[in-house]
């Protein structure tokens, strides 16, 4: 399934893209992200924790730059692993493309996600609105972490991904969706 995303952060595209430049502290800024060690050649193995009410899903697996452009300000992302109690897989390739909009850089993330086992049963829309909520909060800590890290602080780890909050956040941009179908008027298409 594709899922797109895009979120603005304050700050010129040069700034971010040296940002992006540092996996680990790119990698601080993802909720449930946790970097477990650099394999060289710009893979790393790493653990992604997300817990949707009562599932905690635990996926442990390696991530590589399979591209990096730093004319074009894209980077590719390949990603895969297993949940760690055996319910399921995930592969990914993460697409993230940089632009700048007036002292403001654009992020347009793409992921081309596959999943099976426990993940799978929830559903192109509720993962989809998961992985929303997740950008959201990964622009904020990129934000932050950017700050940090220009003022020679150390980049802290974002939160992990708790259930109840991503749930309540998924679910009310659902009910939004069915609200929107049943009660907004659709728009007229010229003849």
């Amino acid at each position: 399934m594709l899922i797109e995303n895009e979120f603005a952060v304050g700050q010129p595209i040069d700034k971010v893209w040296r940002f992006f430049d540092d996996v680990p502290k790119v990698a601080a800024c993802l909720p449930g992200a946790e970097l477990t060690e650099d394999l060289g050649d710009e893979a790393y193995e790493g653990r992604v924790s997300v817990r949707m009410g009562p599932v905690a899903l635990k996926f442990g697996g390696t991530a590589k730059i399979a591209s990096r452009d730093d004319a074009a300000k894209r980077i590719v992302v390949d990603a895969a692993g297993a949940d760690e109690k055996g319910r399921g897989q995930a592969s990914m390739i993460v697409t993230a493309r940089l632009t700048s909009a007036g002292g403001v850089t654009r992020v347009h993330v793409t992921q081309d996600l596959q999943v099976s086992g426990a993940a799978a049963q929830y559903g192109r829309g509720m993962i989809a609105d998961v992985t929303s909520v997740l950008m959201r909060d990964f622009a904020a800590n990129l934000q932050r972490g950017i700050d940090r890290a220009e003022r020679g602080e150390e980049v802290a780890g974002a939160a992990p991904a708790r259930g109840f909050s991503i749930g309540l956040q998924a679910t009310l941009m659902a009910l939004r969706r069915v609200f929107r179908r049943f009660f907004l008027p659709y728009p007229s298409s010229p003849v």
